[in-house]
């Protein structure tokens, strides 16, 4: 394989922007490496793959610990085959399936690897690869000399070849595959770009796990397709984001609203800090942002946030605030900024302004459909008869402003039917989050024997505040009509968390005892 065609709707093409002596990947503690070097390693990785008899449609899982050695395996896997990153905390029961349904031909795993995915592996009879941290190479040697095939340039990846396959969370059923093309990857990353205006000067803080649609288009490609560079780190730490603030100085960071949260916590302990940080701008994707955070983080930093909608059909972003001098709106996830973005009745006609309905996306970032899955594509899939393509439901409710600003209401599986009337958790977030004790809330549905469901909240205190359950529920009372005051609110010290940071409002009930 040669590294000589780079078409900009690749990640090859994505890679190729980037001065040869600028920094492309940094990492805390590690020298910087340069878009020079970044490329070489990709392509040597790639080549390695091809070595062992890998094809450009065989999907290779990954799993390896945040940082620099997973954002490079990342971008080779994707020049030689499909890269599937998986969540290095899954257990091996999780792993069976993952492997299974992917129908992994490999697995990389870092030299030490020594946990449940050898065994997951070795059931299966899918070979391991070692990455030795140092070199960026493969340690094993080849398991048959003899495996080498041929690298015509003809087993380049297209703008329409497979690039990732990434699952959907499976809260609500078995969870699907979304394949994403070259071609989709590279939209998004431009978009993202193109919002935020990021270039060769640009230095993103990635806190998001490298095995997420955020993490892996938002924080690593497109910043590399600007020309600028990425600090790798370790994995979210909120201990250690404004050391890496102070160390790093990076200009960006985006990351998902509970982890906002934690970062805000301890940087208005340190506000001169905060505000001498480096940042140009804040980026939050992935749920909602509640505007009381969103003010709160442009204050202690003195920037501008930038909310965002993404999800991993639209190869993250779908929506953007945009940067000054344009207008940051709290709670609105922006204007449409990738793909095509409208709000839709449940038969496919599109609402007029200020109309809530579902919000249904198409375009080049948008996948194609999920692997063999006709009804899974047949439900989330529709044509409106315009002659441009399917269009996608999201599945998440929204209203466009008069100046084309989209609010997100919630998840039409999260609304809470209380004997037919319909609750919206957000709405009641927000009136917890204006309470001076409360730092964090999730509201949800419990099981109630006559109204079906029922409204319940998790809260957690800001450090030092005392609320009792009587007090907050009196509180959301005065702000709220009767039936969306929560039954019950659970004070807590931490709300469970998803892999990636985010709040899971569907099984949380059962996860608290109150299913």
């Amino acid at each position: 394989m040669t590294n000589n065609v780079t078409p900009a709707e690749t990640v090859a093409g994505l890679l190729a922007g980037g001065a040869n002596e600028a920094a492309a990947i940094r990492s805390p503690g590690h020298p910087a490496m340069t878009f020079a070097s970044l490329r070489t390693a990709a392509w040597t990785m790639a080549n390695a793959l091809c070595a062992r008899g890998i094809a450009q449609s065989d999907a290779i899982a990954l799993l390896l610990p945040n940082g620099h050695e997973m954002a490079v395996t990342f971008l080779g896997t994707t020049l030689a085959a499909i890269a599937a990153p998986l969540n290095p905390a899954y257990t091996l029961e999780e792993l069976d399936f993952y492997l299974g349904d992917l129908n992994a031909k490999a697995v990389i795993v870092l030299e030490g690897e020594s946990g449940p995915i050898l065994p997951a592996a070795a059931a299966r009879h899918i070979p391991v690869i070692r990455l030795t941290a140092r070199t960026l190479q493969f340690a094993d040697a080849l398991p048959n000399p003899k495996s080498l095939v041929p690298n015509p340039s003809s087993t380049l990846p297209t703008p329409d070849t497979p690039a990732l396959i990434l699952h959907t969370s499976g809260t609500t059923s078995r969870p699907k595959q979304v394949p994403l093309t070259h071609r989709n990857l590279a939209a998004s990353a431009h978009a993202i770009a193109k919002v935020l205006q990021l270039g060769p000067h640009d230095v993103g803080l990635n806190l998001m796990p490298l095995f997420h649609i955020h993490g892996l288009i938002a924080s690593l490609l497109a910043p590399l397709s600007a020309g600028g560079a990425v600090i790798c780190t370790p994995g979210f730490n909120a201990l250690k984001v404004m050391g890496w603030l102070n160390t790093e100085r990076p200009t960006w960071y985006s990351a998902v609203p509970t982890m906002h949260q934690a970062i805000l916590e301890r940087a208005q302990r340190q506000p001169d800090a905060a505000r001498a940080a480096s940042l140009r701008f804040i980026r939050s994707s992935s749920a909602s942002l509640p505007p009381q955070v969103f003010a709160a983080l442009k204050d202690c930093f003195g920037c501008p946030v930038i909310e965002a909608y993404g999800m991993t059909e639209a190869s993250h972003q779908m929506t953007s605030n945009p940067l000054p001098a344009g207008q940051q709106r709290p709670g609105s996830v922006g204007l449409p900024a990738g793909p095509e973005v409208q709000v839709a009745s449940p038969e496919g006609r599109w609402l007029a302004t200020g109309l809530e309905g579902e919000i249904v996306i198409r375009g080049v970032s948008v996948t194609g459909g999920y692997v063999s899955n006709p009804k899974a594509n047949a439900e989330a899939f529709f044509d409106a008869g315009d002659g441009g393509g399917p269009w996608f439901r999201t599945g998440d409710l929204g209203v466009f402003d008069v100046e084309g600003y989209l609010t997100i209401s919630g998840r039409l599986k999260e609304l809470i039917n209380r004997g037919g009337e319909k609750i919206a958790p957000r709405e009641v977030d927000e009136v917890l989050l204006d309470h001076a004790a409360v730092a964090q809330a999730v509201t949800f549905a419990v099981p109630h024997a006559k109204l079906g469901e029922d409204v319940a909240a998790a809260v957690v205190l800001k450090e030092g505040a005392v609320a009792t359950e009587d007090a907050l529920r009196t509180y959301t009372a005065g702000r709220l009509a009767a039936f969306k005051v929560p039954r019950r609110i659970i004070i807590l010290a931490e709300i469970p968390k998803g892999a990636t940071g985010k709040v899971q409002r569907i099984g949380l009930a059962q996860k608290l005892g109150l299913g």
